[in-house]
C-alpha cells in the first residue's frame, strides 16, 4: 500500500474536521475524495503532507509514519494545495527553478517528469505567475509538484475556478502521470470528475461516507429513480417534497430527481398528485442513477 490511514481524527475548537477516517490506497491509483466544502479533505491531505498532526490515528505513506518520519515523507510527496501558492511576483521558469533548487535537483534533470505538463506553459516561461490564466496556474503548480519526482501526487481540488477546457486537460494529465507509476490523491467538489478516479471516497462532515469504484457505488443505489420537470419548476420541488412518500428531491440540471419512501413507486399517484397542485406539461422518467445521486442518498441516511 502506497498510502494507509487507521481511524484518524481531527477536531478545531468544538468543529470535528475528521471522525476516525480509516483507507488504504494502493501504488498506482488514482484516488479521489468526492465532497462539499467543510467536509475535511483539506484537513485529511494537511496531515498526509505532514503539514498539521492529528490528534488520533495513524497514517502511513509507503511505509513512512507521516509524523515520525516527517523529512522523508515530504521527500517522496509533491503537494499542490487548494489556493495558488506559488509566487506570482517570480515568473514561470523561475518559480519552477526555485522548487527544483530546494529539492536538491534542476528542470533539466528531471524535465522527463514533468515534460507533457510543462511542455503546455513553456512558451509563457518569461511571463510573472500571478499574470497566468487559472489552467495555467495549475498547470505551473503541478509542474512544481512533479519536479522532484514524488512517488505520492496530492492534489487539493485542482480544478476549482478552472475552466471546463483546462478541467478536461488537467485529468489527462492525472492518467498520463498515473501510467508513469504515481500514485494520486485528488480531491474535488465536482460529482462528475469521480468517473475520472479508479476509486473514491465519498466524505461528508468529516465522515467517509462509502468507498468503491465509481460504478459499482451508483450500482449501489437501490431505489427507483425518476427525472420530473414541469412548467414550473420551483413549484415542482416545493410539491414534490410535500408529497407523502416523498425520500429525496433535489433539483439536476433541467429535472428534479426524485425518490420515493415505499417501493414499488408509484408513477400514475405522483402524475394525479401533481396534476391536482396546477402543474402541466409534466415529464416523468425513470432514470439510472449516478455517484451524485448515491452521494445524496447517502447524505440523507
Amino acid at each position: 500500500m502506497m498510502v494507509r490511514v487507521e481511524k484518524i481524527e481531527k477536531s478545531y475548537g468544538k468543529v470535528k474536521a475528521l471522525s476516525e477516517i480509516s483507507f488504504d490506497v494502493p501504488e498506482g491509483e488514482i484516488f479521489g475524495f468526492i465532497g462539499p466544502d467543510g467536509a475535511g479533505k483539506s484537513t485529511l491531505f494537511r496531515i498526509l503532507t505532514t503539514l498539521i498532526l492529528p490528534d488520533q490515528g495513524k497514517a502511513i505513506v509507503d511505509g513512512l509514519d507521516v509524523v515520525k518520519d516527517y523529512r522523508k515523507v515530504r521527500l517522496i510527496t509533491g503537494y499542490m494545495p487548494g489556493q495558488f501558492s506559488l509566487y506570482p511576483d517570480l515568473t514561470v521558469e523561475e518559480n519552477l527553478s526555485f522548487f527544483a533548487t530546494v529539492f536538491g535537483t534542476t528542470i533539466e534533470k528531471n524535465y522527463h517528469l514533468i515534460r507533457d505538463v510543462y511542455k503546455q506553459i513553456e512558451p509563457f516561461k518569461k511571463r510573472l505567475a500571478g499574470k497566468l490564466s487559472g489552467g495555467m496556474k495549475q498547470k505551473l503548480a503541478l509542474s512544481c509538484a512533479l519536479i522532484h519526482q514524488p512517488r505520492l501526487l496530492i492534489l487539493d481540488e485542482p480544478t476549482t475556478g478552472v475552466d471546463a477546457v483546462s478541467r478536461s486537460e488537467f485529468w489527462e494529465l492525472l492518467k498520463s502521470l498515473k501510467q508513469k507509476g504515481i500514485t494520486i490523491l485528488v480531491s474535488t467538489p465536482y460529482m462528475d470528475e469521480a468517473g475520472m478516479c479508479d476509486r473514491v471516497a465519498l466524505m461528508q462532515n468529516g465522515k467517509i461516507m462509502a468507498i468503491d469504484a465509481p460504478l459499482n457505488i451508483a450500482k449501489g443505489f437501490r431505489r427507483t429513480l425518476l427525472a420530473v420537470r414541469s412548467d414550473n419548476m420551483y413549484k415542482l420541488i416545493l410539491d414534490l417534497r410535500l408529497y407523502p412518500q416523498a425520500n429525496s428531491v433535489y433539483p439536476f440540471g433541467h429535472f428534479v430527481h426524485f425518490t420515493c419512501r415505499e417501493e414499488p413507486l408509484q408513477k400514475e399517484n405522483m402524475l394525479e398528485y401533481l396534476r391536482q397542485k396546477g402543474h402541466t406539461q409534466i415529464e416523468m422518467m425513470e432514470i439510472e442513477p449516478t455517484v451524485e445521486d448515491s452521494f445524496m442518498e447517502l447524505m440523507i441516511k
